[in-house]
């Protein structure tokens, strides 16, 4: 006789099935700690570019210095990239408040658990839009190790993965969340 679990939806599962393994407390916990971690790395990045806290960003070059984040890394591409001209184009002000207000939109709502599917989408165009701001790679020293599928890719995906798998429920504000009746109404805003 083999163990069997009851789902969320009132189905009985075989204990090793996918989506008991989905639904256990250990890969629960893994979502979480990966949820948080990828947040933080979104919100690290509002940080830093924010208040010059001297990782990526000088204290010089802090946005509450008049440091330009958005407009900073388009103005330094590559020329020999075929998407410069495309990003040199939206380099403004205004491509500065979009890009910290969605890093820090997106740090927060993931390491809350909250509005995950907004974030996911969002957070999502954010690593395409750097991703193809920067490609291709160069060769050499500077280069990553793979061609195509870099970080952007990785965060992209998590991200993903947090929103479909509900990982804001564990050790987040997630169910909480969900119960609200905006939410109810509103089920993208999950």
């Amino acid at each position: 006789m083999s163990a069997a679990t009851t789902s969320s939806v009132g189905a009985v599962a075989p204990a090793d099935s996918e989506e008991s393994i989905l639904t256990s407390p250990a890969a629960r916990k893994v979502l979480a700690v990966l949820r948080l971690a990828v947040g933080f790395i979104f919100l690290w990045a509002f940080l830093d570019k924010a208040f010059g806290l001297g990782y990526s960003t000088a204290a010089d070059k802090a946005w509450i210095r008049g440091g330009t984040p958005a407009q900073g890394f388009l103005g330094h591409l590559d020329e020999a990239k075929p998407f410069t001209g495309l990003f040199a184009g939206i380099a403004s002000p205004v491509a500065d408040w979009l890009f910290m207000l969605g890093m820090l939109g997106v740090g927060l709502a993931v390491m809350l658990g909250i509005g995950t599917r907004v974030a996911a989408v969002s957070g999502s165009i954010i690593m395409l839009l750097m991703w193809l701001a920067e490609f291709p790679p160069v060769k050499g020293a500077e280069a990553g190790t793979n061609p195509l599928v870099d970080y952007h890719w990785a965060y992209a995906l998590v991200l993903i993965l947090v929103a479909l798998t509900y990982a804001g429920d564990t050790w987040g504000l997630g169910k909480w969340w969900k119960s609200l009746d905006i939410v109810q109404k509103n089920r993208w805003l999950i």
